[in-house]
């Protein structure tokens, strides 16, 4: 882990254990800091070195498999998950993800006839 990387809180895959009491001290303490967002909270925890001191082991993902609204994916091909978090309304969630639907209709069309035609999101 390089606490060096700028942590985004979106996706966790977590054993239960004794050193998972991380997430109660991380809410605790993002209920408390009211101009905090629960990212830079989290990011404060680690730079504290509290993930060290539980020994925990924390590995960052490969962003070329994600892709999101706020920062697209450059390899539409390698994506894998696509994520709406920038979206402020529910209604503006619907409406991106439903491009992000026939984006990937459109690309499955192209892959299945042999296209070579250069594809992004729209």
């Amino acid at each position: 882990m390089s606490e060096a990387n700028p942590i985004n809180t979106g996706f966790y895959m977590v054993t239960s254990n004794n050193r998972t009491i991380l997430f109660g001290k991380w809410y605790a303490q993002k209920n408390y800091s009211t101009k905090l967002k629960e990212r830079d909270v989290l990011n404060g925890t680690m730079k504290e070195g509290v993930f060290r001191e539980l020994g925990l082991s924390v590995r960052f993902l490969d962003t070329r498999y994600f892709s999101g609204f706020c920062e697209v994916s450059r390899d539409f091909k390698a994506v894998t998950t696509v994520h709406a978090n920038c979206c402020r309304t529910l209604g503006a969630k619907m409406v991106d993800l439903t491009a992000v639907v026939h984006d990937w209709k459109r690309f499955k069309s192209l892959s299945n006839s042999n296209s070579t035609s250069t594809l992004k999101w729209d």
